[in-house]
């Protein structure tokens, strides 16, 4: 078999694998790049040159400053302005939840976005009276029409980017993407807020606090849980918290006599509230006949206040298991500690990227370094903020992309279209694209579907002698329409437990939108970038 017929098997194989849900995305990457070059169709230094391409460095650092937003709480504080303000009327909930969303994705990722928002969102709802149902599929698609708006909102955008250059156009610029996103959000909110009455099954979702780890709620739930005055302390601070633990077994805790008021030996936390079983009810005494005392035994729980990262440390003992990691519950602190230099350092990366003073991969590198000199973020938190994930995946099929090109597989399905279609109308092959990135996208991740695309329509643009522009951009709109199915991206898998969506909910408000995706992407797209 030819290197072109091999490429066509490693691809429909990858399909295959992806599709099935069974095998990890991350090793369906690899297992591409290493069926490229067991078949001969790279050489080993191709086969893995996406792990060293600077498009994937640029993604990674990207990961690294969306957890600088959301450990500092600015997400937490943006979600916060929307509990106080938002209202109570869904269709002004939508709108406003919607653009929120639409905004943070375009300057950190779509996943963290939604993940920032989600606990926001359902308390939003509860305290409205309305099903969490009828908010949660509306903020995954607007942080979808989100990543739209500038370079950093989605990988898909920097992949066409580069694509665009390496094909002899241009690469776009930081907002030049905002000149369809802008639509794309209008309308998409438009969408969701008049139609998602209608449109959105009216579901039961999971317990708010199964979902959530709210300072104020949870603050509410220890209060009912112990049998202590806590409403004269300050539970949740920028530089202060509060941990609920649990005594592990064969602790080193056990036996020992603690009660409220002391503190522990090595991270001089203050006990609040010590407590073993709901029979015995809170601050019960054993074997001390001391009222808010205990002789500690496996799986006694007890509440204690100090600085967040002693409280961090504290949970991390093999003594104690927490309830609720203290990080969930810090980044979950508005404004907190860091927050004003991570927003500096957002901004300066924002003016590098806009200006192109350094390449794309220089800018998002400074910032992920600049993270960690700052003190905003450590060196373990950047390693555990990147989706890796992600980054292999684009990385293992960026080779695939290269063989598509090399090998001459392109050309092959850009002739079979253009034989179908004829060779008169770049638009119509627009539109065919459009329709199979649209069609792979609700199945498999859209950064791999546009990059197995990438190559077909560079091919049918060069040979229809028009500019690679429209059919770039065009690609990243089909790619950013994945509505119809939950497992199109992580964010609509997101919100699917929480919101108790079932398979079909998502078509329902999904087609209409996708239809506008198509429209905008076939008919408003070259007008804005001509063939």
């Amino acid at each position: 078999m030819d290197p072109a017929g091999w490429t066509f098997v490693i691809l429909g194989l990858a399909v295959v694998a992806f599709v099935s849900g069974r095998v990890p995305l991350a090793l369906v990457s690899v297992g591409v790049a290493l069926a490229l070059w067991a078949t001969g169709v790279l050489t080993l230094g191709e086969a893995f040159a996406g792990f060293g391409d600077p498009t994937v460095l640029f993604i990674a650092s990207l990961f690294v400053v969306s957890e600088a937003l959301d450990a500092t709480g600015v997400t937490a504080w943006l979600g916060h302005q929307v509990v106080t303000r938002a209202g109570t009327g869904r269709a002004r909930l939508t709108v406003i939840i919607g653009l929120l969303a639409a905004v943070l994705t375009a300057f950190i990722s779509i996943n963290g976005a939604v993940a920032a928002l989600l606990p926001v969102v359902v308390v939003v709802a509860v305290r409205a009276g309305i099903l969490p149902s009828k908010l949660l599929l509306p903020l995954a698609f607007a942080a979808s029409a989100g990543s739209l708006l500038t370079l950093t909102g989605t990988p898909v955008n920097i992949v066409v980017s580069e694509a665009a250059v390496a094909a002899g156009g241009r690469e776009f610029g930081f907002f030049e993407f905002a000149l369809a996103g802008i639509p794309l959000v209008l309308l998409t909110v438009a969408i969701v807020a008049l139609g998602g009455g209608r449109l959105l099954a009216a579901r039961t979702a999971e317990r708010l606090a199964d979902l959530a780890p709210d300072p104020r709620e949870h603050a509410q739930t220890l209060r009912d849980s112990y049998d202590v005055d806590l409403d004269t302390v300050r539970l949740f601070s920028v530089r202060e918290g509060v941990a609920e633990v649990l005594v592990a077994p064969r602790s080193r805790l056990i036996g020992r006599t603690v009660s409220v008021g002391m503190t522990t030996r090595d991270e001089n936390l203050v006990i609040l509230a010590v407590r073993r079983g709901d029979d015995d009810g809170p601050n019960a005494s054993r074997e001390t006949g001391v009222a808010g005392a205990l002789v500690l035994q496996a799986g006694d729980a007890v509440l204690v206040q100090g600085p967040w990262a002693a409280l961090t440390r504290y949970a991390q003992s093999p003594d104690v298991i927490a309830v609720t990691p203290p990080q969930t519950l810090q980044r979950a602190v508005p404004w907190g500690r860091g927050a004003k230099r991570a927003i500096g350092i957002l901004a300066v990366m924002v003016v590098l990227l806009a200006t192109g003073l350094v390449p794309a991969p220089v800018a998002g590198l400074l910032a992920a370094g600049a993270l960690v000199l700052t003190g905003v973020l450590t060196v373990p938190q950047t390693y555990r903020s990147i989706s890796w994930t992600t980054v292999i995946l684009i990385a293992g099929m960026i080779p695939l992309s290269s063989a598509f090109v090399s090998t001459g597989a392109a050309d092959v399905v850009a002739a079979a279209v253009l034989r179908v279609i004829g060779s008169g109308s770049p638009q119509v092959a627009l539109l065919v694209l459009c329709l199979l990135t649209m069609v792979l996208g609700q199945f498999i991740s859209n950064v791999a579907t546009v990059l197995v695309v990438i190559p077909i329509a560079v091919a049918i643009s060069q040979t229809l002698g028009v500019s690679v522009q429209p059919f770039m951009m065009a690609l990243t709109v089909a790619g950013a329409a994945a509505f119809l199915t939950p497992v199109a991206t992580p964010v609509n898998l997101m919100v699917m437990q929480p919101g108790g969506y079932r398979f079909g909910d998502y078509g329902k408000l999904g087609l209409p939108l996708m239809v506008v995706y198509l429209a905008v992407a076939v008919l408003y797209v070259p007008l804005i970038w001509p063939f």
